[in-house]
């Protein structure tokens, strides 16, 4: 359709909208959409892939489409419509019709330069932020779908239409390797890490509300690129009062110099200055053993008197921290610190936890629940109330978070199906939404040989969606083989009574119920 006829046709009713333009949902990254009604435990069973639409893409090493964002149930001229959009690897954003897959409107973002590298499956030069659905700066009214290009300049465009609202703005250093958007007072965030094309790693904001789109940042590496990447699936996660949450990775550790590697940072909103932070005590022998705790988001949350962060990493080991005092006074004291729950092994690849923590809470009973990807086995001594099988290749780890004393702690309630590999889930209506991306995890050859990318996707599977009881974790419905290729730090979105899933071919699918008979 021409875009000019769409942009005049869609025109915006004040009634009945709803926009889940995020990932994970909030600023906060719990995961959990509220908002859905259509998918019910009691009626999963008959979920079914409604379309696929294959999107002119080209994968950037095993990079392919971005976590899929929506805005649905918007009032229109066209009647009550869902706005689906994806990002590709090749630099392009996609805006799909819910109902029919059928693209809107297609842009390929223009870029400036060259990348110093060639790409790899570490540093794949591509569109690796998921992006992000907001209001125009200043309450102008209107949606805007903000998207970080690889040569690290932001772009905006109109959600009806697709026209541009924001030109190039460069945000980060060219071709590094950037992490979703989030966003909160008029500023956009993003992380960096690996060290690509001598990006440092660290913390980004823009503020779109200044006509001159200041941009700050906080190093977590001092030399150009290496060390204390901050590559949390998810990206930030933000406080009730504005501040960032991050995970840092391996790397120097000397706080007087502002070296803070392994750890768990707060920043300030604006200026992004570093507020507190928490450094696990064996924060040395993480980063010797390459246990990464910047592979996670953090998620925020409340929970009794306090708001909590839980933070974690490949080691396999969960830290509840106070948001607003994350290590006490000598910055290595957490609330609660897990036994060892996963990587047995002491593996740096394919086992611990990766991606992203989520969150919900039952309105029912009240209970506070932690849910957290898990690749490889459970730890022997980790047991659940609730098990479905043996997990060597990955599951969803599920836990209660209760009050023990005076201290939050967290209580194992159940344990998923076998899953290679989990990525970060979305709660529902009851309901928890995994996906196994197909993926395979290992980096090295048995000789200590780096994998190269046709190493890795020679061993790469296909995507399985999975719907799990969420207060149990017994399956409620499995895709099987209807998704033909594999996801490599990629996601699921569920929103409007369907759930979209993007492969690396660059096929999206939308699972759903079909429109009732």
């Amino acid at each position: 359709m021409n875009v000019t006829r769409l942009a005049a046709l869609f025109v915006m009713i004040p009634a009945l909208t709803l926009a889940q333009g995020r990932a994970g949902w909030d600023a906060q990254r719990t995961g959990w959409n509220r908002a859905e009604r259509d998918l019910a435990p009691d009626n999963i069973k008959g979920l079914k892939v409604e379309w696929s639409a294959k999107l002119n893409i080209t994968p950037r090493a095993l990079s392919g489409l971005t976590v899929p964002i929506a805005r649905v149930n918007m009032s229109t001229a066209l009647g009550i419509k869902d706005f689906i959009i994806v990002g590709s690897a090749s630099d392009q954003l996609f805006e799909v019709d819910g109902d029919d897959g059928k693209v809107l409107w297609e842009k390929t973002l223009t870029i400036e330069g060259k990348p110093q590298r060639s790409e790899s499956w570490l540093c794949p030069n591509a569109q690796n932020a998921t992006p992000i659905l907001t209001g125009a700066p200043g309450g102008r009214g209107g949606q805007v779908i903000y998207a970080l290009a690889s040569d690290g300049r932001l772009h905006g465009f109109n959600l009806l239409g697709g026209e541009e609202v924001l030109p190039p703005t460069p945000f980060i250093p060219p071709f590094g390797k950037s992490w979703s958007l989030n966003t909160g007072g008029n500023v956009i965030y993003t992380t960096t890490s690996q060290g690509c094309n001598n990006v440092k790693s660290g913390v980004w904001g823009i503020d779109m509300a200044d006509p001159a789109h200041t941009v700050t940042s906080f190093a977590t590496s001092t030399n150009n690129g290496g060390g204390s990447g901050v590559w949390g699936r998810a990206g930030p996660a933000m406080t009730s009062d504005g501040r960032l949450i991050v995970e840092t990775g391996d790397g120097p550790y000397d706080p007087a110099k502002g070296l803070y590697s392994d750890s768990v940072l707060a920043l300030s909103a604006k200026e992004l200055k570093l507020l507190d932070y928490y450094t696990p005590a064996n924060r040395a022998w993480v980063s010797k053993k390459d246990l990464d705790m910047g592979n996670m988001s953090a998620v925020v949350f409340p929970f009794k008197n306090w708001e909590l962060a839980a933070a974690g990493g490949k080691e396999g080991v969960i830290y509840l921290l106070d948001s607003k005092n994350l290590g006490g006074a000598d910055h290595r004291t957490p609330l609660y610190r897990s036994p060892l729950l996963a990587n047995a092994e002491v593996n740096f690849s394919g086992r611990g936890f990766w991606g992203a923590f989520s969150t919900w809470q039952d309105v029912g009973s009240g209970t506070r629940w932690l849910l957290v990807p898990a690749w490889g086995p459970p730890t022997p001594s980790t047991k659940f109330p609730l098990q479905y099988g043996a997990t060597p290749n990955g599951s969803v780890m599920v836990f209660k978070v209760e009050q023990v004393g005076d201290k939050p702690a967290l209580t194992p309630a159940w344990n998923s199906v076998d899953m290679n590999l989990p990525t970060p889930v979305v709660i529902a209506n009851g309901m928890i939404f995994a996906l196994a991306d197909g993926d395979d995890g290992v980096q090295f050859g048995p000789n200590g040989n780096l994998l190269n990318f046709d190493d890795r996707k020679a061993k790469t599977g296909h995507a399985i969606l999975y719907v799990l009881d969420a207060l149990t974790g017994k399956t409620l419905y499995s895709s099987g083989d209807l998704i033909k290729s594999f996801s490599h730090f990629g996601g699921l979105l569920v929103a409007g009574g369907r759930v979209y899933v993007g492969t690396y071919d660059g096929t999206l699918y939308a699972f759903g119920l079909g429109q009732p008979q």
